[in-house]
């Protein structure tokens, strides 16, 4: 089945030229968000993505009605890639069910994980910069009151609250948290 997915950033824009595509290349079903292409976080979208099974094929007009940016497409297609669904940009003439679609998708992964590199070595040459000039000393650990910690410490040992809702109510992320719970069982004591 072909699948359309159409995209306006508001109300009041047309859809018109994109429908136009999806009947010229004979679309079966379309879905269509009205609203900002900055997140992934779109109804239709996400419907779309739920209805779609192996065999399918997305289309969209071009890769800006689809996705905002390299690394949100490259997930999208990754999504669509797990189901056996294929997809197909008309205006960039990418297309998964060929070699050089599928060769044009792997320049926009290398240049996505490119950029991605340069990002994470300047921060940390920043930091670096940072720390010699001692501007930089990290992330202040979370204060967290010790009977809370106690108590929920507690609760999750007795399988009454799950590690997930100990992180929620600690106010602390999956990895900070592992790390406290490996102090507390070393020392029994928190700083």
């Amino acid at each position: 089945m072909k699948v359309g997915y159409i995209r306006v950033s508001t109300q009041e824009q047309n859809i018109a030229r994109q429908e136009l595509i999806m009947e010229q290349l004979g679309v079966d079903r379309i879905y269509i968000d009205k609203m900002s292409g900055k997140s992934a976080d779109r109804p239709k979208l996400k419907e779309m993505l739920a209805y779609v099974r192996e065999g399918d094929t997305v289309i969209v007009e071009s890769i800006s009605r689809f996705a905002r940016n390299t690394r949100d497409l490259l997930e999208l297609i990754d999504t669509l890639s797990e189901k056996g669904v294929e997809f197909i940009s008309k205006k960039e003439s990418i297309d998964t069910t060929t070699p050089s679609g599928k060769f044009m998708l792997t320049v926009f992964a290398a240049v996505a994980e490119l950029e991605r590199g340069y990002i994470l070595d300047r921060q940390r040459e920043g930091i670096a910069i940072a720390k010699k000039q001692g501007k930089y000393k990290g992330r202040p650990p979370a204060h967290i009151d010790p009977k809370l910690w106690d108590e929920l410490y507690n609760k999750w040992q007795n399988h009454e609250i799950t590690a997930v809702e100990f992180m929620k109510k600690a106010g602390l992320k999956k990895s900070a948290f592992y790390e406290r719970v490996k102090q507390y069982k070393q020392t029994h004591s928190f700083r």
